[in-house]
């Protein structure tokens, strides 16, 4: 019990202590340098921007946010969906896997643009354009795992008599839930990622003018502060979402598969 605890604390407190260092580093080096704020802002100036401009960073963190959070939900809609396709049909997965690589490696900052002018609602293109960058670990992953089915239980719920949607119920989608949990884990910063490209090339002001905007907008100014507080709430953002679906696949997967089980202690 008090080795768990101590390996918990551990975990917390290690890169706490790593990140308060290279912070103390930073801001000795911006100070006994001289070097002015709008080449590297010390971490004082950064947390002073981030009370200041916080609240007007924050609404437009949540547009950026709705984006990334509808994008990731229709990547694990479709991507799943595909996913089940593809395992249904070993032509059909051959056949259309390939132009999903295609979409995949294809620059989202060279299509972005098309997509805008296509698409004619704002909000819709960003979410094409986050969409497509992160629905591709889903239908990667999900595929594996539909098909890593135990070659024996399969014999063996043939032998039963199980119908195709029992076995698709009972014995496939339990072996793909690791992979789609994987995979949606790693869409969640992608959806960040390609929310905040659209952004970048979308690149309008207004109301609804999300967080990427302001990164732009605060380096023309040449308010790196605000540039900087900018980016910090995007990495901050970009973490609690990979923690909270870490959080989600633990609990999903803790009592029965190897990759969520603790570890015994010695």
């Amino acid at each position: 019990m008090t080795g768990g605890l101590g390996h918990r604390a551990a975990r917390l407190l290690a890169p706490l202590a790593v990140g308060a260092l290279f912070l103390a580093a930073w801001e000795g080096i911006v100070r006994f340098e001289e070097i002015p704020s709008y080449i590297l802002p010390a971490p004082s100036a950064v947390a002073q921007s981030l009370l200041v401009d916080g609240p007007s960073l924050f609404g437009s963190l949540l547009v950026t946010l709705r984006i990334t959070l509808a994008a990731l939900a229709a990547a694990a809609f479709f991507g799943g969906a595909i996913a089940l396709l593809f395992s249904r049909s070993r032509i059909l997965e051959l056949s259309l896997f390939p132009y999903a690589v295609i979409l995949q490696v294809t620059p989202i900052v060279a299509i972005a643009p098309l997509i805008i002018i296509w698409v004619r609602e704002p909000f819709l293109a960003l979410l094409v354009c986050a969409w497509i960058v992160a629905f591709f670990p889903i239908v990667s992953n999900t595929t594996v795992g539909l098909n890593s089915a135990d070659r024996n239980l399969l014999m063996l719920f043939r032998l039963y008599g199980a119908s195709p949607g029992q076995t698709l119920l009972y014995l496939r989608l339990p072996t793909a839930l690791p992979y789609f949990l994987a995979g949606l884990r790693i869409s969640g910063g992608l959806a960040l990622i390609g929310a905040v490209v659209a952004e970048f090339v979308a690149g309008t002001g207004g109301a609804e003018t999300g967080l990427a905007f302001r990164i732009l907008e605060a380096g023309y100014r040449l308010a790196i502060p605000r540039m900087f507080a900018a980016l910090f709430m995007l990495s901050l953002t970009g973490i609690v979402i990979y923690l909270v679906l870490d959080f989600i696949s633990r609990r999903l997967l803790r009592h029965w598969h190897e990759s969520a089980v603790a570890p015994e202690e010695d």
